[in-house]
């Protein structure tokens, strides 16, 4: 049986470097900014997104200011991120739902926060845990792989992994567990090459590759 207590707690210990953007996501303790921090970060690396994530909050930092600014002065700010075009016309239409419809605040819940343009799941457990401090699991391809490959769950999607640790995983362990897991997998259990030499959970791993 695999203890995941001793694994989140080894994995606090090691202490790896996170990303600039993972560590600008973790002072954020803001619903909104974490929400389209976040839509700017799928299909991008970190190193993309973090100075991205600066310039757009140059220019914008609530919903109110977000849809003042139009789709060009957005696109040339979050420029190059990943279908950069049709990200800035997302956050905006949203932010002018969260206006119209939200009293300017992202719902605190999963499902309200799916009906959002270009929020999924990952998004929006995301939100619930780092931008509202509720319990929530935030499941990316990082979190996906590593507890596939250490058999803590057996799964095919990350939506899958999702309900699976929700049945699984203590929930004292559901805000936090997508930045240990993501800082892991960036620095160590890497995709294709993990570097397993170095894994201060390889012990507990079955190293199901």
């Amino acid at each position: 049986m695999i203890d995941i207590d001793k694994i989140v707690e080894t994995l606090k210990q090691a202490n790896q470097k996170r990303s600039d953007f993972v560590n600008l996501m973790e002072t954020f303790n803001n619903p909104y900014l974490v929400l389209i921090s976040c839509i700017l970060s799928l299909r991008t690396n970190d190193k993309t997104t973090y100075p991205a994530t600066l310039r757009m909050l140059k220019l914008a930092k609530t919903p109110e200011e977000m849809v003042k600014i139009s789709e060009q002065e957005l696109e040339k700010a979050i420029y190059p991120v990943g279908f950069y075009s049709n990200k800035a016309k997302q956050i905006i239409q949203l932010s002018k739902t969260l206006v119209e419809s939200y009293n300017c605040v992202p719902p605190c819940d999963i499902d309200e926060l799916c009906k959002l343009n270009g929020v999924g799941r990952k998004t929006a457990n995301l939100v619930i845990a780092k931008g509202f401090n509720k319990p929530a699991i935030c499941v990316d391809v990082h979190v996906h792989r590593i507890f596939n490959r250490i058999g803590y769950v057996k799964t095919k999607t990350p939506e899958e992994t999702e309900m699976a640790l929700r049945k699984k995983l203590p929930q004292k362990y559901w805000i936090d567990i997508n930045t240990l897991i993501v800082t892991h997998g960036q620095n160590i259990c890497k995709p294709q090459k993990p570097n397993c030499e170095c894994c201060p959970i390889f012990e507990y791993c079955k190293k199901i590759i």
